[in-house]
């Protein structure tokens, strides 16, 4: 309610709000033009960060300044520097300056994108975003699809979608209570499974069971000759196979499977096909890898997060799916007060009939944005810096007496292993037996699985890099995330020199106690 004076009480009135918002620019600036000089992750005791916002409910407002004067002191300091170009944790996208500006102006507008009438150019650019997402990936630009909060629930949505259509829908109504029921299956490559799969079939209440992992190849690709022995031993044994999940970019090691040979597959036997591009979907953007993405375009069903190596900041994650109908016949739903206050028109268009949300934000916009400041000439070039440095990290790695590969380098995620030089030996004079390495070599293979996991211990704690570990063949493996546009081969020089200070320093403290059998 306005006041006498035509103002709403709390609210900024114009000049406050802009001398705010240039202060908050000149924020967002210089901390983007810092973040070579800031450590990558937090210098402060896990206590400390709580402290600092230990802080009662407000019962009276404070001065905004003094909001934002919190935010420079405590927010940022204690923040993980995730758009910093030596953040290599997870996979996580440094953000593009031009989408901060217009998640700014998309959270100002305040649209719910869920009806086409709360959210006119909202919806439009939505579409058009979608649009542009299938056309720069080379799948059919007619197709449905929608943004999500990330990969796994925009693989919640591909998985119930797959599921729904292979039940011919009528799982809507009584969902699982229908007696009889066979067991519904789906399957994955078993080195690569994203937790993503597991969560979809645990929140669908398939139970994680249904998950099938299928045999690797030695390049960590599903073997699709062991995949249709799995599909005919569960059909023997009376389970209702519905969906293939392939993987265009892994988690791990960015393997792409055999997308045409498993299209083949899955239309033979008319199971859904669905490709988790989450992580490296958007390579199919390069012409030169377009042999290593070919079938894409045969999926049912398609997931990428455009927070990741498109570097839109979080959250913005996709799923694009070739029949329109059997989305809609998924999610579509009826409340009379939805369409009660304004008539229908021919443009109209309400996401919520075709996806889980009712609210839902103005993702599309920073997506929008940045497509259009970069262009895909500019995304290509910034996929191909990637590329390029995971390729560099793999010639550090080759050219190191003190690391071993396990992986060629695919697209931008890439794992290795410090094992020092005397170790590889040892590992490699056991190769061939497959009784080896037995109880003696087992205690050599748990001191690297240690050292591996001390060593990025110590170089995240001391706020040059965020990286993580991760587990490739059982084993502990350091794994490196390279999708931020702003990360140079200067910056992989300085990581990986660090590890190997580290680990050798390491190795020289620990070794005398370690009793190893080489």
């Amino acid at each position: 309610m306005a006041t006498e004076s035509g103002s709403v009480p709390h609210e900024l009135d114009p000049d406050a709000f802009r001398e705010l918002g240039y202060r908050t620019i000149d924020v967002i600036a210089d901390y983007y033009d810092s973040l070579d000089d800031r450590p990558v992750y937090v210098q402060a005791a896990p206590e400390d960060v709580v402290a600092a916002f230990d802080e009662p409910l407000p019962e009276s407002g404070v001065d905004p300044d003094r909001i934002l004067d919190a935010i420079e002191t405590d927010v940022i300091p204690y923040a993980t520097h995730n758009p910093s170009p030596r953040f290599f944790g997870f996979v996580m996208g440094g953000g593009q300056p031009i989408a901060t500006l217009a998640d700014a102006v998309a959270a100002a507008v305040n649209m719910n994108v869920g009806g086409w009438h709360p959210a006119p150019s909202g919806t439009e650019v939505e579409r058009t975003v979608v649009e542009w997402l299938a056309d720069a990936i080379g799948y059919p630009t007619d197709a449905m699809g929608f943004l999500t909060s990330g990969g796994t629930m925009a693989n919640v949505v591909a998985v119930l979608t797959a599921f729904r259509d292979h039940t011919n829908h009528e799982t809507r109504q009584m969902g699982l209570q229908g007696e009889d029921r066979p067991t519904y299956t789906l399957y994955v490559a078993d080195h690569e499974c994203h937790s993503s799969i597991y969560r979809a079939a645990d929140m669908l209440n398939l139970g994680r069971d249904a998950v099938r992992l299928v045999p690797s190849n030695d390049d960590f690709t599903m073997n699709v000759d062991a995949l249709e022995a799995r599909l005919d031993a569960d059909e023997a044994d009376g389970d209702e196979p519905f969906c293939v999940v392939g993987q265009a970019g892994s988690i791990n090691v960015s393997a792409i499977d055999p997308l045409e040979d498993i299209a083949a597959v899955c239309e033979a036997r008319d199971v859904w096909f669905h490709v988790d591009g989450a992580c490296g979907a958007v390579g199919a953007m390069l012409p030169e890898l377009a042999d290593r993405y070919a079938g894409l375009d045969r999926a049912d069903s398609v997931t990428l997060d455009p927070h990741k190596w498109l570097n839109v900041p979080y959250e913005c994650g996709a799923v694009l799916v070739d029949d329109q109908d059997a989305l809609a016949e998924t999610f579509a739903m009826h409340a009379a007060y939805l369409r009660g206050s304004v008539a229908e028109t021919p443009a109209e268009f309400d996401y919520y009939e075709f996806g889980p949300q009712m609210s839902r934000g103005f993702r599309a916009l920073k997506v929008w944005a940045t497509f259009k400041h970069l262009g895909v000439d500019g995304y290509r070039a910034h996929l191909r810096g990637g590329i390029a440095r995971a390729e560099h990290l793999h010639e550090r790695v080759r050219d190191h007496d003190d690391f071993e590969t396990v992986q060629e380098p695919n697209l931008f995620i890439y794992s290795f292993r410090y094992a020092p030089a005397d170790v590889q030996a040892a590992f490699e004079a056991g190769r061939g037996d497959e009784t080896h390495p037995g109880e003696p070599m087992d205690r050599v293979h748990e001191y690297v699985d240690r050292l591996n996991q001390a060593l990025v211990d110590e170089v995240v704690d001391s706020g040059l890099a965020f990286l993580t570990t991760t587990l490739v063949h059982d084993r502990r493996t350091l794994r490196m995330s390279i999708c931020n546009h702003r990360t140079t081969d200067d910056d992989i020089d300085a990581v990986f020199d660090a590890l190997a200070d580290t680990g050798a320093r390491l190795d020289a403290d620990w070794r005398p106690e370690a009793s190893l059998p080489l």
